[in-house]
């Protein structure tokens, strides 16, 4: 009887050690990296998790709809086209802060991305990128504190940062660099080689 005691208690401790470990795995398993760890709405008012994207590369692009650069919207489109079945995510996030060239609604981003760039990367609700009101994923992308190597205010519309699949941020490109420039498609392609 004694024995069956002891075989009984040193299970139960078995049991308690195996589930620890699991539990510390399961852990493990759900650390999201801090540039995902935000709730966004898309442009269509539903709440996203941007911990979704974790383990993809994501290019993330502050857009608008009457700049000079809009036209990189076909770009972004065709970078999403080409390369989202091998992991990459482009994500925008329409912002007014520049020469206030984002002024519509979000239906009306979304109808004149759709109408204009047959727009189908995911896109966000209008946010503030810069300034008063600046949105918690902005301060994350901008401060020296989350993001020293790539530290800084957004200068202008079409800012790019990409997302390595480790949830670091790798690279920031200016506006006027092109989303299919040589430069940025190096690094995409770098990234997503990476499993």
């Amino acid at each position: 009887m004694k024995n069956v005691v002891m075989s009984f208690a040193a299970m139960s401790i078995l049991a308690l050690i195996g589930g620890v470990v699991n539990s510390d795995e399961k852990k493990a398993e759900k650390k999201v990296a801090p540039v995902l760890n935000f709730k966004m709405k898309k442009i269509d008012g539903k709440e996203a998790d941007l911990s979704a994207y974790q383990g993809k590369v994501v290019l993330m692009v502050n857009v608008a709809s009457k700049c000079g650069l809009t036209p990189q919207y076909k770009e972004l489109e065709g970078l999403h086209e080409k390369f989202s079945e091998k992991g990459l995510a482009v994500l925008g996030f329409p912002a007014n802060e520049f020469g206030a060239q984002e002024p519509g609604s979000n239906a009306e981003i979304a109808t004149f991305c759709k109408d204009n760039f047959n727009v189908k990367f995911d896109m966000f609700e209008k946010v503030v990128v810069k300034g008063d009101g600046q949105c918690p994923l902005y301060k994350h992308l901008t401060s020296k504190e989350t993001d020293p190597k790539f530290a800084g205010d957004i200068s202008w519309n079409f800012e790019k940062f990409l997302i390595g699949r480790n949830g670091e941020i790798v690279a920031r490109f200016a506006p006027r660099v092109k989303p299919d420039s040589e430069e940025v498609l190096k690094a995409i392609e770098a990234e997503l080689a990476k499993k």
